[in-house]
């Protein structure tokens, strides 16, 4: 059974940064893209940022381009997400994503 568990969410004012890890059970962790998404109340879960295999290509969301950063350490089995510059509109609940498989999500919440 695959587990992806996500960390470091919280409570951030606007303006502030957190990083979110991804930590990932199945050994062929470095095989697959991983994404992350994110779900606010009453919307859809949308894609923030998708990365290759490797972490040679990455893609991001219009609405976090230039504040939010992707990557991932195949050796530890581990993706991150950093956030920076965040803002209400960030909030949300943050989930990562590995061949179809996902993680239980955390919370982030961004005050004004």
């Amino acid at each position: 059974q695959v587990q992806l568990v996500e960390s470091g969410g919280g409570l951030v004012q606007a303006g502030g940064s957190l990083r979110l890890s991804c930590a990932v059970s199945q050994r062929t962790f470095r095989v697959f893209a991983m994404g992350w998404f994110r779900q606010a109340p009453g919307k859809e879960r949308e894609l923030v940022a998708d990365i290759n295999w490797s972490g040679s290509v990455t893609g991001y969301a219009d609405s976090v381009k230039g504040r939010f950063t992707i990557s991932r350490d195949n050796a530890r089995n581990m993706g991150y997400l950093q956030m920076n510059n965040l803002n209400p509109e960030d909030t949300a609940a943050y989930y990562c994503r590995l061949n179809n498989h996902w993680g239980q999500g955390i919370q982030v919440t961004v005050s004004s």
